[in-house]
């Protein structure tokens, strides 16, 4: 059930772009239980090793899961340190005897660092990961159901050569394939410790003969490997990919707004974000249909890419630690709650799409005469034109200043007609009927489908 909006919160991540389902890994309340699970691994493996009864490592588990955000913050008010004030909850709740083996050996970040790794990377292999599958999918189906469909493709915003309207999708179809397994391999690799204050596993040394399988022990636990080697805070390196994944995917997701957005221009006109029935586009245009689904994820996109800047400034971190992260880290789990508000949302807006294709032909017969040029140019240097490029370029020309069609010009001059008749009849019409000059735009969609398709059956 969707949860009421809390009007007082500061930022619009919590009203406005919300994602419920990952409040169960990445709010304040997910953060303090996801810390106290640390807590409880640390005692099963006290117990495991017969270092602590199992009865007291029990006290341990069960008050650590009963632990919430707000005592934990209540108590930080007067401790004025996250970390001992959860330990201090806890030991709240268990006996004399169970207090001293809570937190043992552990430093905070041991805690910090290994909570955050499990959460971010729970949140993206169970929620955010299957969205970006469920849009990969709608767009797999866009780009087949469009991979006939004719299309003028442009550069630089000028018209260029024929293309479909699928084939511009399956670009996409594979650059968000490739996404997804890099930000699942990303999450893959995030790593936690517990090897203490600076890194040398100098408190746990003291209790146990082979501190670092102790250290993989209590990992195993949470189903999650430590470092190679850490500080007091893990290595950056992993999440600094991590983050990376996710904006790097969020530019795609951007990219495509820009281009829809573009096709939906009042001039070109070639698609169209539907909108609801009761959908106001402008406070005093009231026959505005606009692109604000679009705009709103380049928006998101544009607060949250900088991130990634921040991100590599926290690579750096004065000899064992310093506390320079410690802000700037806690807004990750805003990016992810952003981007993946973003994924949802394209999701509903490619699933109705409209695609004008009487519009596409429209403005595709605007430039079948001139992406004639590409082929004839390239056929007239096959057949030996010393200099074809030129030729064209200045016929084209011509036919632009005397309002006259490329291929009335290039077929009336007797100095070319030498080089046409050695062209065959499927490079005739190729040349000058731009219609079937697509190349293999269509079987390629097909072909990049097909492959993604197979990628992710299994997931």
């Amino acid at each position: 059930m969707k949860e009421a909006i809390d009007f007082s919160a500061f930022s619009p991540t919590d009203y406005r772009y919300a994602v419920d389902d990952l409040r169960a890994y990445l709010s304040d309340e997910a953060y303090v239980w996801y810390k106290a699970k640390i807590e409880a691994a640390l005692a099963q493996v006290f117990a495991n090793r017969g270092l602590l009864k199992q009865e007291l490592c029990d006290e341990i588990v069960a008050a650590a899961s009963r632990i919430t955000a707000a005592e934990v913050y209540k108590e930080e008010q007067k401790t004025k340190h996250d970390i001992r004030a959860l330990v201090n909850v806890i030991r709240s709740r268990v006996s004399d005897e169970t207090k001293p083996f809570v937190h043992l050996g552990a430093t905070s970040y041991d805690v910090v660092d290994t909570a955050n790794a499990l959460r971010y990377k729970d949140a993206v292999l169970n929620v955010i990961i299957p969205d970006m599958l469920d849009l990969e999918r709608i767009w797999m189906a866009l780009a087949r159901r469009e991979k006939n469909t004719l299309q003028i493709g442009r550069t630089h915003g000028q018209y260029a050569e024929p293309i479909t309207f699928g084939f511009a999708l399956a670009q996409y179809v594979n650059r968000w394939g490739s996404q997804i397994l890099k930000t699942k391999e990303a999450s893959e690799n995030l790593v936690g410790k517990f090897s203490g204050a600076v890194g040398a596993y100098n408190s746990t040394s003291l209790l146990i003969d082979e501190p670092e399988a102790f250290e993989r022990e209590v990992l195993a636990v949470l189903n999650i490997k430590p470092a190679a080697i850490s500080t007091q805070i893990v290595p950056p390196e992993p999440m600094s990919d991590f983050v990376h994944a996710i904006i790097s995917s969020f530019s795609v997701l951007a990219n495509l707004c820009d281009d829809m957005r573009h096709l939906q221009r009042s001039e070109i006109g070639e698609v169209m974000e539907r909108v609801a029935e009761e959908q106001v586009g402008s406070s005093t245009m009231p026959h505005k249909r606009n692109p604000i689904g679009f705009e709103s994820v380049k928006s998101l996109w544009k607060k949250f890419m900088p991130q990634v800047v921040t991100m590599h400034l926290d690579q750096i971190s004065e000899h064992q630690r310093d506390l320079t992260n410690s802000a700037s880290q806690r807004y990750t789990q805003e990016l992810l709650v952003a981007f993946d508000y973003c994924v949802r949302k394209l999701k509903s807006i490619l699933e109705r799409l409209e695609v004008d294709r009487e519009r596409m032909q429209e403005n595709f017969m605007r430039a079948k005469d001139t992406v004639i040029a590409e082929p004839l140019y390239i056929l007239l240097s096959y057949y030996g034109h010393p200099d074809a490029h030129e030729y064209v370029r200045r016929t084209s020309f011509q036919a632009y200043n005397e309002n006259k069609s490329l291929k009335e010009l290039v077929e009336s001059d007797p100095e070319i007609s030498e080089y046409l008749r050695k062209f065959t009849s499927e490079q005739k019409e190729k040349v000058f009927d731009a219609e079937k000059y697509t190349g293999i735009a269509a079987e390629k969609t097909e072909k990049v489908v097909s492959y993604w398709e197979e990628v992710f059956k299994d997931l």
